[in-house]
């Protein structure tokens, strides 16, 4: 028997249909390659952000040791100009004992007005 117009349509559909079954398998087992490709990569990218995120920490801890030291450097300098200051103030009353005097008594005085008007 010979085949017919219809059967070799009803043929090249099936063989269509083989191949859109064939294409759609092939095609879940793609996406299934990429997810798992996709999940090792953001595994991967995760623990490369921890490692950044810890060595930041560690940075900022050194950073905050070295900051204690640099304060207690600044407030030796600072004790070390009050002392200077102090120093020259006591030779200055030394030298000029009677001018010391009276600007001492003088600013006493501006300060003692200043208060009283404030009340």
């Amino acid at each position: 028997m010979t085949p017919t117009s219809t059967d070799a349509m009803k043929d090249n559909l099936g063989q269509a249909g083989a191949h859109l079954k064939t294409a759609a398998t092939d095609a879940g087992g793609s996406v299934r390659s990429a997810a798992t490709a996709a999940a090792e990569e953001l595994r991967a990218g995760g623990s490369a952000v921890k490692a950044d995120l810890a060595d930041s920490a560690l940075a900022g801890i050194a950073a905050l040791e070295q900051g204690g030291s640099v304060a207690r450097e600044q407030v030796d300098a600072l004790m070390d100009k009050g002392k200077d200051l102090i120093d020259s103030a006591a030779d200055l009353i030394r030298e000029r004992p009677i001018a010391s005097f009276g600007v001492a008594f003088a600013a006493g005085w501006i300060i003692a007005k200043l208060a009283r008007s404030n009340d």
